[in-house]
């Protein structure tokens, strides 16, 4: 038995639906990991050859033929190192979520992931079945015993233990663990657990990059069989992570390992939306962006992020002014983009906007204005948006957040068109929150002071502010925050002490405002509950809480 094992683990983004390009990459880092850094082991992140989450793609037998024939490639290449790669596992009409152990330019095993995640974001058991016959996967490489338990296994006791009794004194672990807020402290919480339950050491690697509303980010990690958890990779940086592993000791040395200089919740939610956005305009052909600028704080956010992620150069903001726009927002609009050095278009909206309402005087005579005509701007804005995005190229960016969304203050195929909406899963206190934390780092401020101090408005009529037409947006995001991501019933909110009438108001606001949620841009998900794949319900509900 070796004294030493070294370890690389490959902390990249493999995209979904890209075999052909997964499957050269990965066995192009096979020999890199073996000539480069002279390891012994490589590790790759759950369903590296078809990407994650892979969704309906699995239902056609073309792909999963494509995955199979892909795994025989990459083992060709697995010569002189042991290499570990997840893919979708296809037995006849059975598939399976596996990681197989390829040495000697061959497929030496199989591992099949026993525990399928069913909730959240996560719908395994609609394509993967757990083998009832499978067992508990361990091999040896220089004598020692390793082993693989995917992803969610590592959050039931059975499938580790089970794996330690089979012999294996390090086992390896391949994640597609998308990002939220607070998830790391409760991961190498579970780590240190499982290591101390079961003495063996454990290294987790994770898929880093956006795939639609899910950013992967990475922040692979290793912990020693005594507990011992080591500070995690950088989070959202693709990158080669190499360990070497002291046998005798079952501790880990890093070798080449990048971690992360701020682990604040602030800083990983930008990281994570700006990730979010460079790979959603990467993966679908975009590059560059567009967005309504109004110099208030949810547009301004937008901006600065949407200039981290593509370059100020890729970046064109436009200022739509109205008949009741204030002249703080266009001066607002202009500081940020000249700090930034993002080219400001302006389109003011008074004349079509005029023209929709003579088209409509005759029809609406004798009604007073209302919503309509807000709304009728909004939309006004809108269509002109995607006009130039249409005529000129790129993404349009929605720039509505959280809040809003919940409950329905945006205008549907108004200030939600777009096709990406980066704040979608901040609160407006977050947004706020975020806006400052992103002005105490890299200099001068991004978002304009004023932009933070001035209320919040649509300015859609005359002196219009939110909190006209809202709670205070402390206390609405503390009850949205109970009833959609804690799933609280009205009487728990009220009996936590909130004004019966306020949350009877917001809860229905919630639930009639479910039909435009479902026609809402993607956007990143950095909580724990985000609108879309994470919380479906339905439009039609008479249920009172």
């Amino acid at each position: 038995m070796t004294d030493t094992l070294r370890i690389a683990m490959a902390q990249f983004d493999f995209p979904v639906g890209d075999v052909a390009g997964n499957t050269s990459r990965i066995a192009a880092m096979i020999a890199e990991a073996r000539d480069e850094y002279g390891a012994d082991v490589v590790l790759f992140p759950e369903l590296a050859i078809s990407g994650y989450p892979p969704e309906d793609l699995l239902m056609r037998p073309s792909f999963l033929a494509d995955c199979e024939a892909a795994l025989r490639e990459v083992a060709r290449a697995a010569t002189g190192i042991v290499a570990v790669v997840g893919w979708p596992e296809s037995a006849g009409s059975i598939l399976y979520n596996s990681a197989s152990v390829l040495r000697g330019g061959k497929v030496e095993a199989t591992c099949r992931k026993r525990e399928l995640p069913n909730y959240n974001v996560f719908d395994e058991r609609r394509y993967f079945h757990v083998d009832p016959d499978g067992g508990s996967c361990v091999f040896e490489v220089k004598g020692v015993p390793l082993g693989v338990v995917v992803c969610e296994d590592l959050w039931f006791p059975e499938p580790l233990r089970d794996t330690v009794r089979a012999g294996a004194q390090l086992v390896l672990v391949p994640n597609a663990s998308p990002f939220e807020r607070g998830k790391h402290a409760q991961r190498d919480a579970l780590l240190a657990e499982r290591t101390k339950e079961n003495g063996a050491a454990l290294a987790y690697v994770n898929l880093v990059g956006g795939q639609d509303a899910l950013v992967f980010d990475g922040s692979s990690v290793v912990a020693d069989a005594d507990g011992t958890v080591h500070p995690a990779a950088a989070a959202f940086t693709d990158q080669w992570l190499v360990v070497d592993y002291d046998v005798a000791g079952r501790r880990f040395s890093p070798v080449v390992w990048m971690d992360d200089g701020d682990e604040s919740m602030d800083a990983l939610a930008w990281r994570a939306i700006v990730r979010g956005i460079r790979d959603y305009c990467a993966k679908n052909g975009f590059t560059r962006a567009w967005l309504g600028l109004s110099g208030g704080i949810d547009s301004s956010i937008v901006l600065a992020l949407a200039v981290d992620a593509l370059g100020a150069g890729n970046v064109t903001a436009v200022r739509m002014p109205s008949r009741y726009t204030a002249g703080l927002s266009n001066d607002l609009a202009q500081e940020q983009c000249d700090a930034l050095g993002v080219r400001l278009l302006t389109v003011p909206i008074e004349q079509p906007f005029q023209g929709f309402l003579e088209a409509l005087a005759p029809h609406f005579e004798g009604r007073g204005p209302d919503t309509t005509e807000e709304n009728l701007q909004s939309r006004t804005r809108g269509a002109l948006l995607m006009a130039l995005a249409n005529k000129f190229g790129g993404l349009l960016l929605t720039t509505g957040n959280k809040s809003e969304y919940a409950v329905g203050y945006a205008t549907i195929y108004g200030d939600m068109c777009g096709g990406y909406a980066p704040i979608k899963d901040l609160y407006k206190t977050e947004v706020y929150g975020l806006a400052k934390w992103r002005n105490t780092v890299g200099g001068a401020p991004v978002i304009p002071p004023g932009v933070i101090a001035r209320p919040p408005s649509a300015e859609l009529r005359d002196n219009q502010l939110d909190q006209d037409s809202l709670p205070p947006y402390d206390v609405l995001d503390a009850i949205l925050r109970r009833y959609v991501d804690l799933e609280q019933s009205r009487d728990e909110i009220t009996s936590a002490g909130f004004d019966a009438a306020t949350v009877d108001r917001v809860l229905r606001l919630v639930r009639v405002a479910e039909w435009k949620r479902h026609q809402a841009a993607t956007g990143p998900k950095v909580s724990r509950r985000a609108f879309g794949r994470e919380r479906r319900y339905p439009i039609s509900n008479r249920y009172p809480a």
